[in-house]
């Protein structure tokens, strides 16, 4: 066989090795573009998600029971009443909670769905995060608590 023969069928054997290498880099790419950009939502829905969660959570712990307060001058909550308000606060959201009263503290964990942008091409459409508020009746703030 001649070196120019030699060159054609090397050739010929390597053709289809270029386009496997451009489609897996191409793949690469798209998973790393979609890291970023839908890790940066996943990171900005969390972020809404303890905003609303610490909300809905001082919206309940307004429930104050203002006769013990009148009588006595004790700061205590309306559990039934501090739920109704966290779960209306959480229902004007749009996202889905859950909350928990005491007397004294008023608890709310939110779950929130963000849509992905690139990484629905590889067959993830959502990402699930949650996040948790509590709040407590304070008397008399003077000075933030440590």
């Amino acid at each position: 066989m001649t070196h120019r023969g030699l060159q054609r069928a090397r050739s010929r054997r390597d053709e289809g090795q270029v386009a496997v290498f451009v489609v897996l880099v191409t793949v690469a790419v798209v998973m790393f573009a979609g890291l970023v950009v839908d890790g940066g939502l996943a990171l900005a829905a969390k972020v809404r998600a303890i905003g609303e969660a610490q909300e809905a959570a001082r919206s309940g712990a307004q429930a104050i029971d203002l006769a013990a307060y009148r009588n006595n001058g004790s700061v205590r909550l309306l559990p039934a009443e501090a739920r109704r308000r966290a779960h209306e606060y959480v229902a004007a959201t749009g996202d889905t909670g859950r909350v928990k009263t005491t007397t004294s503290t008023v608890t709310v964990t939110i779950t929130a769905h963000q849509r992905t942008q690139f990484l629905g091409l590889l067959g993830l459409d959502t990402l699930t995060v949650t996040a948790t508020g509590t709040a407590h009746p304070v008397q008399g703030v003077e000075a933030p608590e440590r």
